[in-house]
Order: C-alpha cells, then sequence, then structure tokens
C-alpha cells in the first residue's frame, strides 16, 4: 500500500424490493473499489481511467462526499487522488453512486483519523444520497430498513442465508435517475399505499425471521414499478418469466434499469428464462453480501 493511501471495497445493493421505496436494500457480493492517497496539494483529483461519459459525475460525487466530510467533521482538509475500480454498473440500479460516497467518506475517515462509526458514516452518506437504504446496505451489509428518523439516520440490519441467490439482469442501456425520479407519482390512492405498506411489512419481517421462502407474492409493487415500467416495457414479462422458473418473486433494482429475482433454487435456469425476455443485458448471479464495505 502506498504512504497516506487506502483503499475500501464496497458491495453493490438492489433497493426498494418492490414496495419498500427509499427503504429497504440489500448488499451484493458485486464490488467496487475505491483508493483514496493523500497529497500535498490540494482539491481532488480522480485519476482512474474510466469512460469519459462517466467522469463528471464521478468528480462531482467525490467532490460532494470531500466537502461533506470535512465540513461535518470539521478536520483540515487535504487534497486526495482518488483511483476508482470494481465491477459495479453505473446508472442501472446497483447502488454505484452510494457505494462511491460510502467508499470515499470511509477512506477520509481512514485518512483523516477521524474514527467515525459506522452509523455517522451512514449520516453522511444519507445527507449526500438523500435516502439511506443503499448506503446502509453498502455500509452495514445484509438486508436493511433505513431512512431519516428527525436529523439522524437509523437502520435495521439482518443476516441473509447463502441459500438466496440473487438473479440480476443488467440491461446495456440505462435509466438516468432523473427519469426513474419524475415517473413517480406526487400522491396515491388509499388503497396502493395501505397495499405498499402492507408490503414493506412483510417484506422485512420476512427477511428479519430469515423465513425467505414466505417472500413468495410479495414484489407486487404498487408505488413506483407501474409507472416506471415504460422506461423499461419488458419489466413484467421478466419478474413473470423469473417467477416461472421457480424465483420467490423479483424487483425493478433502484429505478433501474436492473431486474432482480430471488430464487432459492435452480439460479441459472431462473436467469436464462428472464434473459429470454431482454437479451441485450449482462447476466449476474449474485450471493448477499452480509460484511457491507472493508478497508483493504
Amino acid at each position: 500500500m502506498k504512504p497516506n493511501s487506502v483503499e475500501i471495497v464496497v458491495p453493490a445493493s438492489t433497493s426498494n424490493l418492490g414496495s419498500g421505496l427509499h427503504a429497504l436494500g440489500v448488499a451484493l457480493k458485486h464490488h467496487g473499489h475505491v483508493r483514496v492517497t493523500q497529497r500535498k496539494t490540494k482539491g481532488v483529483n480522480l485519476v482512474s481511467p474510466i469512460p469519459q461519459s462517466e467522469w463528471a459525475k464521478a468528480t462531482v460525487l467525490i467532490y460532494e462526499a470531500f466537502k461533506l466530510f470535512f465540513a461535518r467533521t470539521r478536520k483540515p482538509a487535504f487534497g486526495i487522488d482518488v483511483e476508482l475500480g470494481g465491477e459495479i454498473p453505473h446508472g442501472r440500479g446497483l447502488g454505484a453512486s452510494a457505494s462511491l460516497r460510502v467508499g470515499i467518506l470511509a477512506a477520509l475517515d481512514v485518512l483523516a483519523k477521524t474514527k467515525l462509526d459506522r452509523t455517522a458514516l451512514l449520516d453522511l452518506a444519507t445527507e449526500l444520497e438523500g435516502h439511506a437504504n443503499n448506503a446502509a446496505a453498502s455500509i452495514f451489509g445484509g438486508f436493511v430498513a433505513a431512512g431519516k428518523v428527525g436529523k439522524s439516520s437509523r437502520s435495521l440490519r439482518f443476516e441473509v442465508s447463502p441459500k438466496a441467490s440473487f438473479v440480476c439482469l443488467v440491461p446495456n442501456s440505462g435509466i438516468s435517475l432523473e427519469a426513474g425520479r419524475e415517473s413517480i407519482p406526487h400522491s396515491y390512492n388509499k388503497a396502493d399505499a395501505l397495499h405498499g405498506i402492507n408490503r414493506t411489512a412483510l417484506v422485512t419481517a420476512a427477511f428479519a425471521a430469515g423465513e425467505l421462502g414466505l417472500l413468495k407474492g410479495l414484489f407486487d409493487d404498487r408505488m413506483h414499478q407501474p409507472h416506471r415500467e415504460p422506461l423499461i416495457p419488458q419489466l413484467s414479462r421478466v419478474i413473470q418469466a423469473g417467477e416461472k422458473a421457480g424465483a420467490l418473486g423479483g424487483w425493478l433494482s433502484g429505478s433501474g434499469s436492473s431486474i432482480v429475482c430471488l430464487t432459492l433454487q435452480k439460479p441459472e435456469a431462473v436467469g436464462k428464462a428472464m434473459q429470454r425476455f431482454l437479451s441485450d443485458s449482462e447476466l449476474l448471479i449474485l450471493r448477499a453480501d452480509n460484511q457491507g464495505f472493508t478497508v483493504g
């Protein structure tokens, strides 16, 4: 390792899990790598050979995390070089932005010797993200139910069985975060709101109890997926194909474009069935990451 340098390995995450919009998430064994090196000159310098199309957004995310960290900790700022790597695709609903922010914050915590606990890091990441679920999954690992309570963030975390396979279909094209957010209605009718509350409670209880078989039938969301489906018209057919092949159910990961089916059996068959309806995609069969980020 270079002097004054640290590498953070951060899991991807799938969020919402149906109706748990901005509340539920699961960390996945598909990782991003963030190496931060302290340097003598001031400022933030992204030194990774990442695609030019991702450069501007990554730079903004890094700088915002850098600025917030030193503002909240009141430590003297120092310059950093940032190298990015790993497996998490950007703009596909697998928590790439949250993992990058968590990686930067955790690295700065090590370099600045602030010794923040993970809940404090979640507060900072949530302030940047606007919601807590992806960041909580990447920080704590496992299944999380997370949100803002007053001025701080709160997260409850549960282990996820290694028997659970998260079959992820990652389209070659993404959905912009802005388009995903704009598709969500400003209000809901009573029936849809009550349905969403019910499903979020039952999904959370099933994960907390480790009774994953009881998740079957609980991902029939009315909160955001029907409104985002025009952005990815194959969504329902892909999920139905996965269920027919043996999955417990499926959901649009985050605001998309990835689609995830959860299965306890035959993940390859589930993935093959899903991919028939979205051939222009990458298939990933992942387990939950129960550890959260690690310091390399």
